[in-house]
């Protein structure tokens, strides 16, 4: 007496199984885009005094100017407010964002500065493909070349000629901010490098600037297989894929995959881990239930 049904659909049906969960395993790990995600915050230590709610008016007018130029360009600076009230005010995006990506990006970041900031005299929110910050009048000011922020991969590649492909690449990079105005990507022997400076920063000067964040680079990461140096007026970023780039929806440029930072939010190395183990495990049960019903069912056919 039969079961009604052939065991080799059966088999075939735990086979789809397999190869679904392992699609669905695998898939967010090359298209999910982090361009929202936040690299780091800065915050004044001091906080406006504001029982009239004038600095408050000001800072959401700023905050509702720069994302509607959001839809617009890639980078806008302006002013609010008067006299000791006046707020100065930036946002730019990535270069390689559309005008949709860059608006995405940016209409978060006045609800992450409240959330993260509050109410302090100056802030500055980096995203991975936007940033914005702003300035009560009469905050003391820093160098362009001031390091922010910094992250370096967790991977060293020490003793492989890594060293001298993206010292090579950083000099390509440096010339090239330059001479593209602002924004530059590239790659060289499958290092990948993007640098930007701030829109309102002349030529000459966002080459000193980059060409600092090189050295930064250099010094801080040393042979690490990617790495990220956030400085006032400048940013660049570098990953190294000797098998090729990853197949992912966003840039290979900007991300650091596993990094060790020095602030802020850097990204996690255990996340990624866990996922994957999470995924081997989850294959590895599938694999062993379709082992047990193939046995079932020869087991079953003998019989009957």
């Amino acid at each position: 007496m039969g079961f009604g049904f052939s065991s080799k659909p059966f088999f075939l049906f735990l086979s789809f199984l397999l190869l679904s969960s392992f699609l669905e395993l695998y898939s967010p790990l090359v298209s999910a885009s982090d361009d929202t995600t936040l690299v780091y915050k800065g915050c004044a230590k001091q906080s406006f005094t504001d029982p009239a709610g004038i600095y408050s008016q000001a800072l959401s007018a700023l905050f509702q100017t720069l994302v509607s130029q959001s839809m617009k360009v890639k980078f806008y600076k302006t002013t609010t407010g008067t006299g000791q009230t006046t707020i100065t005010g930036l946002f730019q995006c990535r270069g390689d964002l559309s005008n949709s990506d860059c608006y995405n990006c940016a209409s978060r970041l006045p609800t992450l500065a409240d959330k993260l900031c509050g109410k302090t005299l100056a802030a500055r929110i980096q995203l991975y493909g936007c940033y914005m910050l702003y300035e009560v009048a009469g905050f003391a000011q820093i160098s362009g070349m001031e390091m922010l922020f910094k992250t370096c991969g967790s991977t060293n590649v020490a003793g492989t000629g890594f060293e001298e492909r993206r010292d090579t690449a950083f000099s390509v990079l440096e010339s090239g901010v330059v001479s593209n105005h602002g924004f530059y990507t590239t790659n060289y022997q499958s290092v990948y490098l993007l640098g930007q400076c701030e829109g309102d920063v002349g030529d000459s000067d966002c080459g000193e600037c980059v060409k600092s964040a090189v050295q930064r680079a250099q010094v801080e990461c040393g042979s690490s297989i990617s790495g990220q140096i956030y400085l006032h007026k400048c940013f660049i970023s570098y990953n190294y894929y000797p098998n090729g780039a990853p197949r992912r929806s966003s840039s290979p440029y900007p991300h650091s995959s596993s990094s060790s930072s020095s602030s802020g939010t850097g990204q996690n190395t255990g996340r990624t881990v866990a996922i994957i183990l999470g995924g081997a495990a989850s294959v590895g049960f599938l694999v062993i239930l379709l082992m047990f019903a193939r046995n079932v069912m020869k087991k079953k056919h003998d019989d009957y």
